[in-house]
């Protein structure tokens, strides 16, 4: 009786152990695909003329955030250097995208929005605002918490 115990244990224990196997695998399966997914992401590093980053951060937070929302990009973070002289005349921020392809035909379909064209131009009234533009496009790594 006793054998016929421990052989039902340890059958039932290889059998848990089995199952545990199987969705250990199967969860590692998930991360590893989504991490080869097509999604990629973007940083932009805005540099603007002397005096004006107040007016590109009104625009931003008043029409360009969601702007972007609307033409399928995803607004990551917008951020602002601690240290002078970049903290004074830049913004620098992360957008994710499906792939390059759909990056390249959002920001076509949102530099031809009429509300953007509409900001674009009410935030000039006093002068231009951006002296430079810098977009890096990056993938996500394996070990990366975003994904």
């Amino acid at each position: 009786m006793l054998k016929k115990l421990n052989f039902i244990s340890i059958t039932l224990g290889l059998f848990i152990f089995g199952i545990g196997l199987a969705v250990g695998n199967a969860i590692n399966f998930t991360a590893t695909a989504e991490a080869k997914s097509n999604k990629i992401f973007e940083l932009r590093t805005y540099t603007t003329l002397p005096g004006r980053l107040d007016a590109l951060n009104s625009r931003f937070r008043d029409h360009t955030v969601d702007l972007f929302e609307r033409h399928g990009m995803t607004n990551i973070g917008y951020f602002i250097p601690q240290e002078s002289p970049l903290s004074e005349i830049t913004l620098i921020y992360i957008l994710a995208h499906d792939s390059r392809e759909a990056a390249k035909e959002s920001f076509s379909n949102f530099i031809n929005d009429p509300d953007w064209k509409k900001a674009y131009e009410d935030s000039h009234r006093d002068g231009f605002i951006v002296e430079n533009i810098e977009s890096v496009f990056m993938n996500a790594t394996d070990y990366s918490k975003i994904q």
